[in-house]
């Protein structure tokens, strides 16, 4: 299935993504659900709140007209809807994109797999000081995600728009600030945790935020006050073909529970 754009939570288009999402769990229906005497067709999404909790909430209704019961449960931060799929109270979660997934594979020993995706929720350039990137003080202070792949893809988005180089060969999704070759404006980058980022914009030049945050905390990616975004579909200007894709959110599950129902799979303990 291929990524969809985010559209507003007012747009018609929301009914359009809970569709894509309630898709994902209807082909086969039999392979993605709990079934017992008490629970019977039922999956435990994992979201995180705002935007991702809006659509799974529509994407309710749909299943529930195939006889599947949605229990949509909603996270603060990026971290737990993983934990909580690798503990096996969750059968599925959906906020996350390839990059943040295997970057959490790795480091956290998890084995999850994508089943599919879902929309595309672009990265932004937010500044309670400047209205433009061009008006960027010399020294100013950046702040962005502190997880290898929304850290990256803020770093390709900043290079994308003329404000830093990176090295030749650098990875091409997961950058760090190391890989920084020119930096004309001499910029000073923080890495914040995502959740915390609209926080600090006082005390920063400017702040790079993921749209569900951005949107919690009332600002709107659409606005011309905002410097800078990803283009429509994730895609940054100058970027790779793959980029929006590569960036797209998309329905997480175990990998042994890929095929087959999430049935009274053992409880592990979370790897150190």
């Amino acid at each position: 299935m291929s990524a969809m754009p985010y559209a507003p939570p007012t747009s018609p288009s929301r009914r359009a993504f809970a569709a894509a999402l309630a898709a994902l769990f209807l082909v086969p229906a039999c392979s993605r659900v709990r079934t017992g005497p008490d629970e019977s067709h039922v999956i435990r999404l994992g979201v995180e709140g705002g935007p991702h909790a809006e659509i799974a909430e529509v994407a309710k209704g749909a299943l529930a007209k195939q006889g599947i019961t949605l229990k949509v449960l909603e996270f603060s931060d990026y971290t737990r809807p993983n934990a909580a799929l690798f503990d096996g109270d969750l059968d599925a979660n959906s906020y996350q994109h390839q990059p943040y997934l295997d970057a959490q594979n790795a480091s956290r020993g998890y084995d999850f797999v994508s089943v599919g995706k879902t929309v595309v929720f672009p990265i932004g350039v937010y500044s309670a000081k400047v209205r433009s990137l061009d008006a960027l003080p010399p020294g100013g202070t950046i702040a962005f995600p502190n997880d290898p792949s929304n850290g990256g893809r803020s770093l390709l988005l900043l290079q994308a728009n003329g404000l830093i180089h990176l090295k030749a060969g650098s990875d091409p999704v997961t950058p760090t600030v190391a890989d920084v070759e020119t930096n004309p404006k001499g910029l000073r980058f923080v890495e914040v945790d995502a959740a915390q980022l609209p926080t600090v914009l006082p005390d920063v030049a400017a702040a790079i935020i993921n749209t569900n945050y951005a949107l919690q905390a009332k600002l709107d990616p659409d606005e011309e006050e905002h410097p800078q975004r990803e283009a429509e579909g994730g895609r940054q200007r100058g970027g790779d073909a793959d980029h929006g894709q590569r960036f797209a959110q998309g329905i997480k599950q175990q990998r042994e529970h890929r095929d087959r129902p999430p049935i009274g799979s053992p409880r592990r303990t979370p790897p150190p």
